[in-house]
């Protein structure tokens, strides 16, 4: 008897063994690494007659259709041209922004929470008041784009050769991703805030023209004012969690001609 439950018992044990085995690693591969994505290329201001720039982006876990802006300043933080925007924003028109017909339609909507930073850093004032373009007064299509999904890369060029020492921004926003401190009641009565939840972040990396340094990480340096009131960096990341996931790596290389 002791024989035949020592034989039950060891092909059990085996069993399991053999399951975990076989189950464990598959479940492991459904977390999808930000190298199981492909890569997009996107190509703007193709006409530029200055530096060639590659950005490469790489997604991270957090990653759920996120917004962004790309632009150059000076090392003052003069601003100088903007390299990318995505689409909804450079139009001030969203895909699902109009439901008067009862299903989600393209609209018209402006969200000033959603990449304050660029669109101060940009300064240009519409006549609402909002530093943020209106569908009559789009961003040009040379520079902005659909949101791509998977890891990509940014193909661009400044305008001009000048300056020699530039920085390149890169903000990133992504609505729902509320956090302990981001709540849903924080500012009940800030509609631009619940655009928003975590404010957007900003990366930042200088680029010398003259340095032959290679792909050069963006920093994450701080976020963005959490109802896009102003342009304002904070440094305090401490309130952040889930927005630092959004991207694993930015990274920028200058194209030596």
């Amino acid at each position: 008897m002791n024989k035949i439950r020592m034989k039950t018992f060891t092909g059990l044990t085996f069993i399991v063994l053999f399951l975990t085995f076989i189950i464990q690693p598959w479940s492991c591969r459904t977390q999808r690494l930000p190298g199981d994505y492909p890569t997009d290329t996107i190509i703007t201001n193709k006409n530029g007659q200055g530096w060639n720039l590659s950005i490469e982006f790489m997604r991270g876990e957090k990653h759920n259709h996120p917004l962004m802006a790309i632009w150059i300043t000076d090392t003052t933080n003069n601003y100088i041209e903007t390299l990318y925007l995505a689409e909804s924003i450079a139009k001030g028109v969203y895909s699902h922004g109009d439901k008067s017909t009862g299903k989600w339609m393209p609209g018209p909507i402006r969200r000033p929470a959603t990449l304050p930073v660029w669109a101060h850093s940009r300064n240009f004032k519409e006549s609402d008041g909002l530093y943020i373009p209106t569908k009559n007064t789009p961003i040009p299509d040379a520079i902005s784009g659909a949101t791509p999904q998977n890891n990509f890369i940014l193909q661009t060029k400044t305008s001009s050769t000048e300056p020699g020492v530039f920085r390149v921004y890169f903000e990133i926003n992504q609505t729902w991703d509320w956090n302990e401190y981001w709540t849903n009641n924080k500012f009940p009565d800030d509609k631009e805030y619940k655009t928003s939840c975590q404010p957007a972040l900003v990366y930042m990396a200088t680029i010398d023209t003259q340095r032959n340094e290679g792909p050069v990480n963006l920093i994450l340096i701080g976020h963005s004012h959490y109802n896009g009131s102003d342009g304002t960096i904070n440094p305090d990341l401490s309130t952040i969690t889930t927005a630092k996931q959004i991207t694993s790596s930015i990274k920028v290389n200058l194209i030596k001609r």
